[in-house]
Order: C-alpha cells, then structure tokens, then sequence
C-alpha cells in the first residue's frame, strides 16, 4: 500500500486561539488510535514553532544559515502525518478528516518508494485509459 505525506498547514496562532485549539485534542487522539488500529499511521509529529527553524542554501560553493524557515507566510508548517492509503482518493478522504483543516490546510503528497516511478504521471494514465 503506498503511503501519503500530509503536511498540517495552521497559521500562526494567537495564545487565545491556542485554548480554542485544545479543546479539539479529543478528535486528534481519536484520529490516531483509528488509524493505528486500521495499521495505516505509518508516522506523525508536531513541530517545534517556526522561531525554532533554520533555513540552509548553498549557492556557488557558499552555504548560507538563515533563522527561521525559508518563506516567510501566514500559514507555518505545524506537523505531519504519513497514512498508508489504498490510493490518492483515500488519502485525500482521509486528509479532509484534520481537526486543523477547518482553520489551516492539509498538503497530500504521495511518497515515492521507487524513485523511477512517478505516482503523477501513473494517475493521469490511469485516468486516461
């Protein structure tokens, strides 16, 4: 079964927001005692806030450490899950299901486990056939 990034997009919450927030704990938890009973978590984690970030580029020999992450937006990168789905469709299924989709948003991106495949392209053909 191949597996599924979701990246947990949220902005960058005021301390009254935060409580708000909490109280969804609940669903979380729930979320992931589904899933690992289905056997389909594979990972997740939160992240520290974005003031804990460095940015590392090399250019021209030259590497460069800048604090913070590399684009400065109103939503942060908060965490992450990695779900082993059946197939994009219920991966984004599962995505929609995020408490932090209501305020924030859910990147999917399938994982490429065999670097010649492109799970992209195999989905347009698939469509197309």
């Amino acid at each position: 079964m191949p597996n599924y990034m979701m990246l947990l997009y949220s902005p960058e919450t005021p301390t009254a927001e935060q409580a708000d927030h909490a109280t969804e704990m609940p669903k979380w938890i729930a979320l992931n005692e589904e899933w690992e009973r289905a056997g389909s978590l594979v990972a997740n984690g939160r992240l520290y806030p974005v003031s804990s970030a460095t940015t590392i580029r090399t250019r021209d020999g030259e590497t460069e450490l800048t604090d913070g992450p590399f684009a400065v937006t109103k939503e942060i990168l908060a965490g992450y899950y990695i779900l082993a789905c059946a197939d994009l469709d219920e991966a984004l299924k599962q995505a929609e299901r995020f408490p932090i989709a209501r305020y924030g948003s859910v990147e999917v991106r399938p994982i490429m486990d065999d670097p010649t495949k492109n799970p992209v392209g195999d989905r347009a053909a698939a469509a197309a056939a």
